[in-house]
């Protein structure tokens, strides 16, 4: 191991391949790219593997071509309240606007 390798966090790392940290996350837990643990449990890449895999020399390029890198033009903006069920406001629970506030 080299041990002045340097580590780079997963958005470093799905910066580099323009693809989403949970991307590069699931590429390592696949064991597609090798990590590190740090001890409070981050993972960390090493920079010299990261490059190799960035300039050919390793499987991640088919990965690459599968994951199109994250757009915000297709996202909604807002789901709506659809989109979280639960409880409503309008069943029996009424909050008074200021103006309706009952003042004494």
């Amino acid at each position: 191991m080299d041990t002045g390798d340097r580590l780079l966090t997963p958005g470093e790392v799905a910066a580099l391949f323009r693809v989403d940290p949970k991307t590069v996350t699931r590429w390592a837990a696949a064991g597609r790219i090798g990590s590190i643990r740090t001890p409070g449990g981050h993972r960390r890449f090493r920079e010299s593997e990261v490059r190799a895999l960035l300039e050919g020399e390793g499987e991640l390029d088919e990965l690459r071509e599968e994951q199109p890198p994250p757009s915000t033009a297709n996202r909604p903006r807002n789901e709506g309240p659809a989109a979280h069920p639960g409880p409503s406001r309008s069943a029996g629970h009424h909050t008074p606007s200021p103006g309706n506030v009952n003042m004494r």
